[in-house]
This record gives structure tokens, C-alpha cells and sequence, in this order.
């Protein structure tokens, strides 16, 4: 597969090269006017390049591990190939065009500086703002690039640039826009679908669609990209994005919001589930969320099989989450006692000794005596009933503040963030 993929690969940059050659031939013996008039028989050089990568990427887009592997060695050679490129040929605005949609494809950003230190007449004016806007963008210079690319008309540009640049836009606008973010994502699928530009639009609008309170639509766009991109080279961002809004999500107070997030997560193989489980479960411990701990670790559990340390760890997260009870404390004491800690890593064992000290000091309560027995920790005879302020409301407000590790949300951030380039 992968040798008939490096042929493949081969015959298209023969043909490339073809392309550059004829491109040189044309600069030494100039067409007459009137050829230059006719329509050109082939595409320009820079053009028939992007397309080729652009194919590249989207077998990616579905899973090719050939074509994520021949990547990095087509863009080496075509950015060597864009810097041979003659004077003449940025000229033509199809040229300058394409050498900004092969930097936003992860192109080297030197093509376009070059192109901007040639000038008038062999850059069209009004080309300049365009070039230096996304020249901009990529080098991380984010107001200069708003100033420039936020006010380009896409409709105007061709297909694949427009759901590029749709793609910019819609990132430069995130974080002060989300509606119109969200709304350029929506563009770039209908302009591009099938490719690398609506697998990474997707992947990014499952985030920008929790941040607007668009609970339907986060389903609908996660259930989609499983269905049709869940092989993809960068699934596993789509995972980890997917991962840090379930974790900010209290699943007990909608069951019916849970029961939809079980439905769209079927699409995931089994052991994928079962690990987004686990991760969700451990964040709702850590911020307090009981009822949706307890929830997903019985899903976690119920995927487990014979992966002994998935299923010691559902046991924790169910038994930390049951022992803020009183009904359920018994159990849970139990439950925890029973697990293999050598199967734990060091934060779920740190969590096991919390939960245990957390059941102790419900157990020294006022109201809420409990004896102990065997190692174990049963109910005792009670002459007094809590009162409302005491064991009733404080266990839970306890075990937020003995389980809540003050840095948690943040090491889940810094698990979950992983930066990808416009295309991805």
C-alpha cells in the first residue's frame, strides 16, 4: 500500500516538475499577446501544488497513516519547489493566492515573504494586505492579522482558499465572537466537505458550540464527526476536545443530557469509551459533581471487561463519589478497602487515601456516629438525628474540600489542550 502510494506520490511530482519547467520556458521565450489572452491549457504551478497536498491531506482527513507519513517529506519538496518558482509567475494572482493557501496548509511562511519583498508589479497591489495578512496569522500575530483578514470577502476567493480563509476567520473571532465563529465553522463544512478543512471545522466547532450553550448542536457535530472521521490521523484531538467539555458538565442534574452524550459516544470503539469515561468521571470527583461520577463510572465499569486497571479505577471514582452518604457510606468504605492499589496510579491512590479520611470524618460527625467494626464501617445507633447544618449538608461540602485538588481543572486543561495549525 504504502510503496503504491510513494508511486502515486512520484508521477504527480514528475508532473510537477513539468509544470515549473514549463513555467521557465514560457519566462524565456514570452508568449505573444494573444496567447497570453487564451485560456492556459494547464493550471499554473502553484495551483496544481496545493492540490496535490490538499489530496494528500484529505486521506488523512480519513485515516491514510501512508499519506499522514508522505506529508512531511511532499511539503519539504514543495516548498523548495514554490522558492524556484520565477518572478514572473506571482504575477498572476492564482499564484500568490495558492502560496497562501500552501502556507495555511502548513507551508513554510519564508514563500510569502519573498513574495512580499518582490513588490509592484510583480505582486498585483491589491494582493499585498492578503499575503501580509496571512503571513501574519501563522507567525502568531494576531491583532495585525484581524486587522487584515477579518475584513476579506471569502465568497470572493476560490473554493478551497474560502474555507481556509473561513477557517481564520473563524479563529481569530472565537474567543471575542463565538456566534460568528461558530457560524464561519458551518461555512467551511458546506464549502469543503470530505476534506481536512470540514474534519478540523468540526473538531472545532464541538468546543465553540459548548462555549455558546449549544447543547444540541455539540451532540449533532459529535455524533457526525464519529460517524464519518473517527479513523482520522487526529481523532485523537477531536477526543481530547470532545473530553474537556464533558468534564465541565454535571451530569447530575439532566439525565436526559447524559443519556444523550451515551447515544453519540457509541460511535467510539469500546476501549475509547471506556477511557472518556474514566476521564469524565475522575474530573466530576474532583469538582464535586457525585451524581455524575457515579454515573459514568457505571459506564466506565460496564466496559471495563478483564482491563483489571479500568475497572479498579471505576471502582474508586463510584465508591469516592457514594461515600458522601450516609445510606451509601457502608458500601463505599468496602468498596475502597477492596481495591489492588498497585494497579493505581499515584493520583487515584492519593484520591483512595482521601476518600477513606473523608469517610472517617463524616464518621466524627455530630449526629452522624457510626461504629466501627472488623476493619469495617457500619452504622451505628444514633441518639441524635443531623440537623441540616450538620452531616446532612457538610459531608459533601467536606469531601469537595478534601478531593478537590486545587489544581485540578488546570492539569486537566494542560492534558486535554493540544494546538494544531489551521488546517488541522
Amino acid at each position: 500500500m504504502y510503496n503504491l502510494f510513494r508511486a502515486a506520490l512520484t508521477i504527480i511530482l514528475v508532473g510537477l516538475s513539468g509544470a515549473v519547467a514549463a513555467s521557465t520556458e514560457n519566462r524565456q521565450e514570452p508568449a505573444a499577446p494573444e496567447s497570453v489572452a487564451a485560456e492556459p491549457k494547464v493550471l499554473p504551478p502553484a495551483v496544481q501544488m496545493v492540490r496535490t497536498l490538499q489530496l494528500m491531506q484529505d486521506q488523512i482527513a480519513i485515516g491514510s497513516t501512508e499519506a499522514h507519513m508522505g506529508q512531511r517529506g511532499l511539503l519539504t519538496i514543495l516548498d523548495t519547489r514554490f522558492m524556484e518558482l520565477d518572478q514572473n509567475a506571482w504575477m498572476d494572482r492564482r499564484n500568490v493566492r495558492a502560496a497562501a493557501a500552501f502556507v495555511l496548509s502548513g507551508g513554510s511562511p519564508p514563500i510569502l515573504r519573498k513574495i512580499l519583498e518582490m513588490g509592484n508589479p510583480s505582486l498585483p497591489p491589491e494582493e499585498r494586505p492578503f499575503v501580509e495578512g496571512v503571513l501574519a496569522y501563522v507567525e502568531g500575530r494576531e491583532e495585525e492579522a484581524k486587522g487584515k483578514l477579518l475584513s476579506v470577502d471569502i465568497e470572493s476567493l476560490p473554493p478551497m482558499l474560502s474555507a481556509q480563509m473561513a477557517l481564520v476567520q473563524s479563529a481569530l473571532l472565537v474567543r471575542s465572537d463565538a456566534k460568528k465563529s461558530n457560524d464561519l465553522l458551518d461555512y467551511v463544512r458546506l464549502q469543503a466537505p470530505g476534506t481536512l478543512l470540514e474534519e478540523g471545522a468540526l473538531r472545532r466547532q464541538v468546543f465553540v458550540s459548548s462555549q455558546t450553550g449549544d447543547m444540541k448542536k455539540f451532540l449533532a457535530l459529535s455524533s457526525g464527526y464519529l460517524r464519518r472521521y473517527r479513523h482520522s490521523i487526529y481523532a485523537g484531538n477531536f477526543r481530547q476536545r470532545l473530553a474537556s467539555v464533558l468534564t465541565r458538565i454535571d451530569f447530575g442534574k439532566d439525565q436526559a443530557l447524559f443519556n444523550a452524550v451515551v447515544d453519540v459516544l457509541a460511535d467510539l470503539e469500546p476501549d475509547a469509551r471506556r477511557d472518556l469515561y474514566l476521564l469524565t468521571a475522575r474530573s466530576s470527583i474532583d469538582q464535586g459533581f457525585t451524581k455524575s461520577a457515579l454515573l459514568l463510572a457505571d459506564k466506565a465499569a460496564d466496559l471495563s471487561g478483564t482491563d483489571i486497571a479500568s475497572a479498579a479505577r471505576a471502582k474508586l471514582y463510584r465508591a469516592a463519589a457514594m461515600v458522601v452518604s450516609p445510606e451509601t457510606i457502608q458500601t463505599a468504605v468496602e468498596n475502597l478497602q477492596s481495591i489492588d492499589r498497585a494497579v493505581l496510579s499515584e493520583t487515584d491512590s492519593a484520591l483512595l487515601n482521601s476518600a477513606l479520611a473523608m469517610a472517617g470524618q463524616i464518621r466524627l460527625m455530630p449526629g452522624a456516629k457510626i461504629a466501627e467494626s472488623n476493619g469495617k464501617i457500619s452504622d451505628g445507633s444514633a441518639k441524635a438525628e443531623p440537623s441540616p447544618q450538620q452531616g446532612g449538608q457538610q459531608a459533601p461540602e467536606q469531601l469537595q474540600a478534601v478531593l478537590k485538588a486545587r489544581d485540578a481543572l488546570s492539569r486537566i486543561d494542560k492534558l486535554i489542550k493540544n494546538p494544531v495549525s489551521t488546517v488541522q
